[in-house]
């Protein structure tokens, strides 16, 4: 499950994605898109959006990083990013 949260100042709406995903043995995927999980959802300062998603890897392990473009009420375009992140089948961690 994912939570993004408005930390900002102004609303704001998510408009793409892009994910860079690499599994164990180094090979890297890379995911573009229109918003997450079907919605470009708007969000006021301090809200928040959670939703859940998968990625598919060759290996048990991975780690993923990416941003979110985003438009803000003011008209400016930002990018919010995301800082890598393991991914694990579940149970294989501890």
């Amino acid at each position: 499950t994912i939570t993004i949260r408005n930390e900002g100042k102004i609303p704001a709406r998510l408009l793409t994605r892009h994910w860079v995903i690499t599994d164990a043995n180094g090979k890297v995927k890379e995911v573009r898109g229109e918003g997450v999980v079907g919605e470009q959802p708007y969000l006021l300062p301090g809200q928040g959006f959670r939703y859940s998603s998968g990625a598919v890897l060759e290996t048990p392990v991975g780690a993923m990083q990416g941003s979110y473009q985003m438009l803000g009420d003011d008209g400016a375009q930002f990018d919010a990013h995301i800082a890598p992140f393991t991914l694990a089948i579940p149970g294989l961690l501890h």
